[in-house]
């Protein structure tokens, strides 16, 4: 006959299996999640490798798998189709690039310093990514090129988008910053200003991270040049002697 401390007993028992069973499960979710990250990540960061060596047109995804010593079927679970991969990568890259530097979403990361300080930071983030990482500026051409033969759907082009949103929101803070120093412009428009910087920025550090550029005899330095066309913006848009 079982007796009350015998159920007793068995109910402790009981409870202490299903706490280590539930520790198991919850440590191989850890497990998995790492796993399946770090797969993810080595699919990105081959795939970019690949595609600034050999074009992104050319690279299959079955190189893909191979270079990251993984099956295509597995290659295939975490991105579905090749533009999928190639968006994730510049995603990916770019995200990695921004996180990098001094400039963060976050507006307490720059509350101590004027509109026109900050719009420096910004625009000084295209010269840092000339001198440091030419590779993902001639991947960032390569990209466009294969977006725009591809003709990539506007949903499969969402996450690298909401990247670029991101800059807008970092934007927006130095803007607002802007109205209320009084250190930079604002007489026009905040989607204005936000796309002349960003295009004549990275257009201009990009033909020089390619090379396509007008080569004087002399040589020219790129950096420099890069220098001027900041300062050419800044003296456009910040009110003057408020950088100092």
């Amino acid at each position: 006959m079982i007796n009350a401390l015998d159920c007793q007993l068995c109910y402790n028992a009981i409870v202490i299996i299903r706490k280590d069973i539930k520790g198991d499960v919850m440590r191989n979710k850890e497990k998995d999640a790492l796993q399946m990250a770090k797969k993810r990540e080595d699919f990105l960061s081959n795939s970019y490798e690949l595609f600034v060596k050999k074009n992104i047109e050319s690279v299959s995804m079955l190189e893909v798998a191979k270079e990251s010593g993984y099956g295509v079927a597995t290659l295939y679970r975490y991105f579905p189709s090749k533009p999928i991969l190639v968006v994730s990568v510049a995603t990916w890259i770019w995200e990695n690039a921004i996180e990098d530097t001094q400039i963060r979403n976050k507006e307490n990361d720059f509350k101590e310093l004027s509109a026109a300080e900050v719009l420096d930071l910004f625009l000084n983030f295209f010269i840092k990514i000339y001198k440091e990482s030419r590779e993902l500026l001639r991947f960032n051409q390569l990209f466009n090129i294969y977006i725009c033969s591809e003709k990539i759907d506007s949903d499969v082009l969402k996450p690298y988008r909401d990247m670029i949103d991101n800059g807008k929101d970092i934007f927006h803070l130095i803007y607002e910053k802007g109205k209320q120093d009084h250190t930079i412009r604002t007489d026009e428009s905040e989607e204005e200003m936000f796309s002349t910087l960003l295009h004549l920025m990275l257009a201009a550090a990009t033909r020089y991270a390619i090379g396509l550029v007008y080569i004087p005899k002399k040589g020219f330095d790129a950096e420099k040049e890069l220098s001027r066309l900041k300062e050419a913006l800044l003296m456009r848009y910040v009110i003057p002697d408020q950088l100092k």
